[in-house]
């Protein structure tokens, strides 16, 4: 790396990259076993779960994958929050830079929560699933 990158690095990218990896897990208990069941390929699922056997972990523990993610979203939301009124530098380029970086942070936290509220009607509500997508 540069030392010009090195400078321009906004400290809320780790926390909403965090966040996003997070709310993977709650897809991988929930929402990918039910879709690929629902859609018939139970199959599938079963040679995951035969590549992957730790996989299951997700799946028995949903309450505390859940809590976890929902804390570390909450911290990072927090954390954007604050970051917002954060100042850039006053280098045009480095300016545009701290402020693309801040858009990619909430982008990237905005799809973490996208990805925590499927993973939770799937784990939660799963006859209204199977009733909304059969």
């Amino acid at each position: 790396m540069t030392a010009l990158q090195d400078e321009v690095k906004s400290p809320s990218v780790l926390p909403a990259t965090l966040a996003l990896f997070t709310s993977a897990t709650t897809l991988i208990c929930c929402a990918l076993p039910a879709m690929l069941v629902m859609l018939g390929m139970g199959a599938v699922w079963s040679g995951v779960i035969g590549t992957v056997p730790g996989i299951t972990w997700f799946g028995a523990n949903k309450g505390l994958v859940f809590a976890v993610t929902g804390l570390v979203l909450a911290a990072s939301g927090a954390w954007q929050w604050h970051a917002r009124t954060l100042p850039c530098p006053a280098d045009p380029v480095k300016a545009r830079a701290c402020t693309r970086l801040r858009r990619i942070s909430w982008t990237l936290w905005g799809i973490s929560v996208a990805a925590f509220c499927v993973g939770g009607f799937f784990a939660f509500f799963p006859g209204l699933a199977e009733a909304l997508f059969l």
